[in-house]
């Protein structure tokens, strides 16, 4: 080792068992006669596919990486964005035949110990053949396996992950998965996006506050609509109510049967778009919801102005930047129209508190998932609804329990609760941070400068 192998990734073993895993995974053991130990050569070399543009995050301001298959290109995209002593990594292997490699990602100093060690025994405890993805781990590790709201988030890209790890959470990267898992996860965090910081404060709340409105137009709008028209067609204007009943003449079916129709029409066709080969998925959602919606409009199936608010709502949903966060508001709009189609506007309610109270009950490793609004924290709320600027932010936000809270320096607080400083200012004695900005400076060799003429 020290004269004749030049390799930095070779070491000594002498268990069978790991001998053997480091050939399964593709590494060189070399064996000598009178020698209790084994060389193992570190030269796995798998395919991988190139550093690319996440698929299901994109942005327009922002970095353009994103994970792939490899492990270690994942934590070498991490290291490269966190270059601290304090970047800790705990390997394990998980899966009875498969030996999936996965690393366990935090900043030491930052992340709270006892969290650390609660998803390091939960991971630990997974005892199943294959692990194929990191949906599987979120599966074993989650709070809540019935509730249809995720309580894990996966995320392609290493900033958002960086990101995550600063205020105080874990990172579960899988080999062969090109998807992080970040823990613990509130509702919140799934309506953000790294544009919300990118940009500046005003333009990333006002997309945040968009996002929400979206949200809740996705999932209630058609539970509105149901139960405006089936029981209290009062509260619509007169005008609009004639063209309601004008485009309902004929339609045989009940407003809600014909909003429910038209829902499962949109995710059957969503999801074919999915599927099929993205050549032809576009074209295929483009003319399947003109030819669906005019054909159920011109047989008098539906009403125009509910083909109108499936649409919309469709779109709302779209607007959600997580897609198992979608994929939760397209099952529960379901049950909520039902139940507007059966009571109306108390229906409605009833829907919305059941939902509210089982979202209350949700916790993510003991964080309750409404946090930072239920319970109340103050620097949480400041990265909620809205997102108040970088400099108004100095602490981490409480309810991840992080060890050091302190994010921006004293000073930098300091220079921007002050007026700004303007360089270029020609107002001679302007002063500012005990310094002059645009005085004149005295040049002898020029009878024309200003200082001299004065």
């Amino acid at each position: 080792m020290n004269e004749v192998l030049f390799r930095p990734d070779i070491k000594l073993e002498d268990q069978i068992a790991d001998i053997l895993q480091a050939l399964m995974e593709g590494n060189t053991i070399v064996l000598i006669e009178g020698l209790s130990e084994s060389f193992l050569f570190g030269n796995r070399n798998v395919e991988k596919r190139s550093i690319d543009n996440p698929d299901t995050e994109r942005v327009i301001r922002g970095p353009r990486e994103g994970f792939i298959e490899s492990l270690q290109s994942n934590l070498a995209l991490l290291r490269y964005r966190l270059q601290t002593t304090d970047f800790r990594i705990k390997s394990m292997k998980v899966g009875r035949l498969t030996k999936t490699n996965v690393a366990l990602c935090y900043i030491e100093g930052i992340a709270d110990p006892r969290l650390v060690e609660e998803v390091k025994d939960r991971v630990e405890a997974i005892d199943i053949d294959s692990i194929a993805d990191s949906g599987y781990i979120e599966q074993f590790i989650e709070d809540n396996h019935m509730s249809p709201f995720p309580q894990i988030q996966n995320t392609e890209r290493p900033d958002k992950a960086v990101s995550a790890m600063l205020e105080g959470k874990v990172v579960l990267l899988s080999d062969g998965s090109p998807f992080a898992l970040i823990a613990p996860a509130v509702f919140a965090q799934f309506f953000q996006t790294v544009e919300d910081y990118t940009e500046r404060f005003i333009m990333g709340s006002l997309l945040r506050l968009l996002r929400i409105l979206s949200l809740t137009f996705a999932l209630f709008f058609p539970s509105f609509y149901v139960a405006i028209i089936a029981f209290n067609p009062e509260l619509i204007p007169t005008d609009f109510a004639m063209a309601i009943a004008s485009g309902r003449a004929g339609v045989p079916i009940p407003t809600v049967m014909e909003v429910l129709f038209m829902e499962v029409a949109m995710e059957v066709l969503r999801e074919a778009t999915v599927r099929l080969p993205q050549q032809v998925g576009g074209a295929l959602s483009i003319v399947g919801v003109l030819v669906i919606g005019q054909a159920a409009v011109e047989a008098g199936f539906v009403n125009p102005i509910t083909v109108v608010v499936i649409a919309l709502t469709t779109i709302g949903s779209f607007a959600t930047p997580a897609y198992n966060a979608a994929i939760a508001l397209r099952m529960l709009r379901f049950p909520v129209v039902i139940l507007s189609g059966m009571f109306g506007l108390i229906g409605l309610m009833f829907g919305f508190i059941l939902i509210m109270n089982h979202i209350l009950s949700l916790k993510s490793f003991g964080v309750p998932y409404l946090t930072p609004v239920v319970p109340g924290d103050f620097q949480g709320m400041k990265d909620t609804v809205i997102r108040m600027p970088l400099w108004k932010m100095p602490k981490r936000p409480g309810q991840f329990h992080p060890k050091n809270q302190d994010r921006l320096g004293e000073d930098v607080i300091a220079e921007f609760n002050q007026e700004p400083s303007n360089p270029l200012d020609l107002q001679a004695g302007y002063k500012r941070w005990d310094k002059t900005n645009g005085v004149s400076q005295k040049d002898n060799n020029d009878p024309n400068s200003d200082y001299n003429r004065k």
